[in-house]
């Protein structure tokens, strides 16, 4: 953080920063929804195609756990635009709390969201390529996901605040 942006954080009341961060939460789930719509929906019509039916058990409970892992993404992602909406015009402590509690929806939406590309990778590798292939591009999927969603930036996260304490002046 450079010393005019931490000047213009002292300078933002407690109201601002709140409506500032409940705005970017709620930018932020409107970028990773229509990915979780657009896979929910081709989730929706797999089990209608004619190839479903011969789909062995396994497949077919990969393709469900996919299917419910896209659920509650979805389900996750939309929750803080609904309470925000149910809480309109709220006080600033009860928005301050709406922030952190969609905060941790959109991490589960996020967790969900990387486990059910995953599944939705090993089931159509599974069908085209056969189950090592399925095995392979799926660990590398699900690693590459938590890397870059999770891992990546907790990392940075702490990295930044051990540089925070250095550039403090004493």
């Amino acid at each position: 953080m450079t010393p005019d942006q931490r000047m213009a954080d002292e300078k933002e009341d407690e109201h601002k920063r709140v409506n500032r961060e409940l705005i970017e939460l709620l930018s932020e789930m409107r970028l990773a929804l229509p990915g979780v719509q657009l896979l929910f929906g081709f989730l929706l019509t797999v089990p209608f195609a004619s190839r479903f039916s011969t789909l062995d058990h396994e497949l077919r409970v990969v393709y469900f756990a996919t299917f419910l892992c896209t659920l509650v993404a979805a389900t996750c992602l939309i929750a803080p635009a609904s309470h925000h909406r149910l809480r309109f015009r709220a006080r600033a402590r009860h928005k301050d709390r709406m922030v952190v509690t969609g905060s941790h929806f959109a991490i589960a939406g996020n967790a969900f969201l990387a486990i059910a590309m995953t599944g939705s990778v090993y089931l159509i590798t599974s069908i085209m390529f056969g189950s090592v292939a399925a095995g392979i591009s799926a660990t590398t999927t699900g690693l590459m996901l938590a890397w870059l969603w999770f891992v990546f930036p907790l990392v940075r996260r702490h990295g930044e605040g051990a540089n925070d304490e250095q550039a403090r002046p004493r």
